[in-house]
């Protein structure tokens, strides 16, 4: 396929996407952690705070909440210096994306913890386990295998939602197409090309991910 010498570009869009997209998950991965703490938590405050944040970032269009924080961020700044300053679109897009990726991870973290049966702490405790002890030998690694196709599912997601960055000038994969096809005159070559590109990056995420879940998997009874 003749890319009229944007081949280099369209790699380069594609490397800043998985960069943003790796970014946004260990992020939102941290936001989860916390969130879903919050939520178990025995602190009213604090659980009304995480159902308020999950159910904003869940119930609002991502593209909306990009443009709002995007948008925002530029007065609150401009507010701030007493002059026009306009956010940075990398900024921008991996906050907002972080943000969208730790509401969906909150409430698989969450999820994931509550399946664990209540019984085995107990039991871990009884034998003399400290709480360090039980959380890091019994708990976490049910939880990992619990959350893991929550987690897997979030992160095929948020690869196809970098895409959404585009529009705040961020040059990613969709971004260096568009600007491919324009300066070419070919839409429907380069917009193909990125298809084929998103649809390689979850192909090899599915095949990692279910290399994942077999070995979370290991060493329990099959049904």
């Amino acid at each position: 396929m003749d890319l009229k010498g944007f081949g280099a570009q369209i790699a380069t869009g594609a490397g800043l996407t998985l960069l943003v997209a790796a970014l946004s998950l260990v992020i939102g991965l941290a936001i989860g952690g916390l969130g879903a703490a919050a939520k178990l938590s025995g602190s009213r405050p604090l659980r009304v705070i995480a159902d308020a944040y999950t159910t904003l970032m869940r119930g609002v269009p991502e593209l909306l909440i990009l443009l709002l924080l995007y948008f925002g961020g530029t007065v609150l700044l401009t507010w701030v210096a007493g002059e026009y300053v306009e956010v940075n679109g990398l900024g921008a897009g991996l906050f907002a994306l972080s943000l969208l990726c730790g509401a969906y991870t909150t409430e698989v973290l969450r999820a994931a913890i509550q399946s664990v049966p209540r019984g085995q702490l107990e039991a871990a405790r009884a034998l003399g386990l400290r709480q360090a002890h039980v959380v890091r030998l019994v708990m976490l690694p049910q939880v990992w295998r619990l959350a893991l196709p929550g987690l897997g599912n979030t992160w095929l997601v948020l690869l196809k939602d970098t895409s959404l960055i585009s529009v705040v000038g961020l040059e990613e994969l969709m971004r260096k197409s568009a600007i491919a096809a324009g300066a070419t005159h070919q839409p429907f070559t380069f917009y193909a090309v990125a298809a084929g590109v998103y649809l390689l990056f979850t192909t090899v995420s599915v095949l990692g991910i279910s290399a994942l879940e077999r070995r979370a998997r290991r060493g329990l009874a099959r049904a």
